[in-house]
């Protein structure tokens, strides 16, 4: 094989007269009759090859060029000259061209299923997952390899210059109850006995501070689980950290200079001082922890105002737990939010899906009003329940701060519901209004945000048990401590105000890092435990290592994890986070190329002690059925 002097994105006019070698594919084939024209592509770019007779070229170069197509792998070697024809400025190779003199096919192709070309219309996505290997040949992708390589080592110089050691923690781990479901791995030589993927290296890094490493950081791969969406897989990277011997303020600090080192290295960009935001103010304006302020569309709290409204849906929500204090999630609230020129923009047909999409966060639905210009020239209030305002117009107007030409949409439930159906329709809206800006050559505007003053608790939704927000190490905020280690634990008021030092990065509505200071006072952490619902006896069997190690002179500590496919996600400008990685899951956690996961041998599973439950024969029979009753007639009157 003919070996490589130059990439094909390197060939310039100092290249003008030397003898050089090219490696790479065919990515376009030209015949002009006489002349045969090839763009040969490889990771660095494309340079234009000419066979030409007159130049010199065999009749046997002629003849193997003539039968070359697209995706073909070849080596040449020839001359650099000037660009006949003009130079092409949309390459960087565009002012010379290469005149071969000697053709090395090194591997024909089959047919492929789609040509790996930006310029053409990208083929389903399934299909591209399946023939991945075709997929990151087009340059977009391997410009995205590409970020993701140097991204790392910018990463790592910033920690490394920061003092931070880069340890590696075990993939084979305990199982432990951290809030996602696990990935289980049966042990063949311990019958009956598993091991679990990290979901993080949370417990890890803390006995590392235990241990005196001080400072630490991984890049490091996690397994979580759980139902894939647009921005999460089911195995993805964090960039982990943590530091002994802090307070909240001191890591924040540490951890903005990474963001702003970060987007300076990548993108030659300076990010200002990142703001700080409570998890009270998100939920009150924005409905949602992780908010996107590009746009400024806003909920109001208008509870006050809605009391005095003859309109018994409001007055049925208000009455839910009146009883229990502002922001409890069971005491019933109206909210509303205006949105700026909604009243054209915001079709009826629109308006009225949006109670479809609330009531899957539990919603009954949706109320509506509209501000038009009347007769007088004065606003009139339309649609909805305009009759139940027009009374109260202008009480109403103060209270929700409309304007001629919006629309209001108004949220009745507990604080919960609410809360969480105004904040994931704003997103929702903000889509149908065009608020959302579009991603700029440079992947921005970019909007960071710090959300702090977390709740440590909150019920899980199916259970009814209390969860850890964050995860069950993050510790009371420190004016907190005593309020928490003093609460009854069948306090449900008490419990649900207490404050932890958690922190999340949020940007342009993603949260991009999550972490907290961490528990080190091994009472404290027991009573974690016990507010879960985990005994002495099962903390013991599940946490005692950690509860052992926080008992020898555990420092304070804090830590934080990025998530790197995130970061790549927002550089490169894409909400696809299978964009961004060699070899994702699809959404329901497949690997089309490798056709993973798949079934294996009974006897592996003898060997394991393990046995399958699943009957597939069984399945498919209670699918069949479901099938026709579906496709059954209906019954004859």
């Amino acid at each position: 094989m003919l070996r490589r002097t130059v990439n094909c994105g390197e060939a310039r006019e100092s290249h003008v007269g030397q003898e050089v070698v090219l490696n790479g594919w065919v990515n376009s084939y030209r015949d002009h009759g006489g002349l045969i024209f090839i763009d040969l592509r490889d990771r660095n770019g494309l340079t234009q090859l000419v066979f030409d007779r007159e130049d010199g070229a065999l009749q046997s170069v002629l003849d193997g060029a003539d039968k070359l197509r697209n995706e073909d792998c070849i080596a040449v070697k020839g001359k650099v000259r000037v660009r006949i024809g003009g130079e092409n400025p949309k390459l960087a190779t565009g002012k010379v061209e290469v005149v071969v003199m000697h053709l090395d096919v090194l591997n024909k192709t089959e047919n492929p299923p789609f040509l790996p070309d930006d310029m053409l219309a990208l083929p389903n996505e399934d299909l591209r997952l399946k023939y991945r290997y075709l997929d990151l040949r087009r340059p977009k992708m391997q410009s995205i390899l590409g970020t993701r390589s140097r991204a790392l080592k910018v990463a790592r110089d910033y920690f490394h210059g920061e003092g931070f050691l880069e340890v590696e923690t075990p993939i084979l781990y305990k199982s432990t109850p951290e809030g996602a479901r696990e990935f289980l791995v049966p042990v063949r030589n311990v019958p009956g006995t598993f091991y679990a993927l990290p979901q993080s290296p949370q417990l890890f890094k803390q006995i590392l501070m235990v241990s005196g490493a001080d400072r630490y950081m991984q890049i490091c791969r996690c397994f979580r689980d759980e139902d894939p969406r647009a921005d999460r897989q089911p195995e993805f990277t964090q960039i982990d950290l943590e530091m002994s011997f802090v307070r909240r303020e001191h890591i924040m600090e540490t951890m903005e200079g990474f963001i702003k080192y970060f987007w300076k290295q990548m993108l030659g960009l300076d990010i200002p001082t990142i703001q700080r935001m409570t998890f009270r103010d998100a939920m009150e304006n924005y409905g949602i922890d992780r908010p996107d302020t590009r746009y400024d569309l806003r909920i109001k709290d208008i509870s006050e105002f809605a009391a005095k409204l003859d309109f018994k849906v409001f007055q049925d929500k208000l009455a839910l737990g009146a009883d229990r204090p502002a922001f409890n999630s069971k005491r019933g609230v109206v909210k509303c939010m205006r949105v700026p020129g909604g009243a054209e923009k915001l079709t009826r047909k629109i308006t009225d899906g949006y109670t479809e999409f609330v009531k899957r966060f539990g919603a009954g639905g949706v109320a509506v009003v509209k501000v038009i210009k009347g007769e007088d020239g004065n606003a009139k209030l339309d649609t909805g329940i305009a009759k139940f305002l027009e009374p109260v117009k202008a009480d109403f107007m103060a209270a929700s701060g409309a304007q001629i030409g919006d629309t209001i949409l108004f949220f009745a439930d507990t604080y919960a519901i609410a809360t969480k159906a105004a904040g994931e329709l704003r997103q929702q809206v903000a889509r149908d209004m065009g608020l959302v800006p579009k991603p700029g050559a440079e992947g921005g505007p970019w909007n960071f945000l710090w959300v702090i003053d977390f709740p440590m608790f909150e019920r899980n939704k199916e259970t009814g048990k209390w969860v850890a927000m964050h995860h069950p190490f993050t510790a009371p905020r420190d004016d907190q401590r005593d309020l928490f280690v003093n609460a009854d634990v069948d306090d449900e008021v008490a419990i649900e105000s207490i404050v932890s030092a958690g922190y999340d990065i949020v940007l342009n509505g993603s949260e991009i890092a999550g972490g907290s200071v961490r528990i080190h006072d091994k009472d404290v952490q027991s009573k974690v435990f016990k507010l879960l619902g985990l005994t002495p006896e099962s903390a013991k069997e599940k946490f005692s290592f950690l509860l052992e190690a926080l008992s020898y002179g555990a420092p304070p500590h804090a830590g934080i994890a990025f998530g790197f496919d995130r970061l790549i996600m927002h550089i490169c400008g894409t909400d696809n986070i299978r964009d961004v990685i060699a070899f994702p899951k699809t959404q329901i956690g497949q690997d089309l190329m490798t056709r993973a996961p798949s079934t294996v041998p009974e006897k592996q599973l003898t060997d394991l002690h393990v046995k399958s439950t699943w009957d597939a024969v069984a399945h498919a029979a209670a699918q069949a059925a479901a099938q026709a009753a579906n496709n059954a007639p209906p019954p004859k009157a």
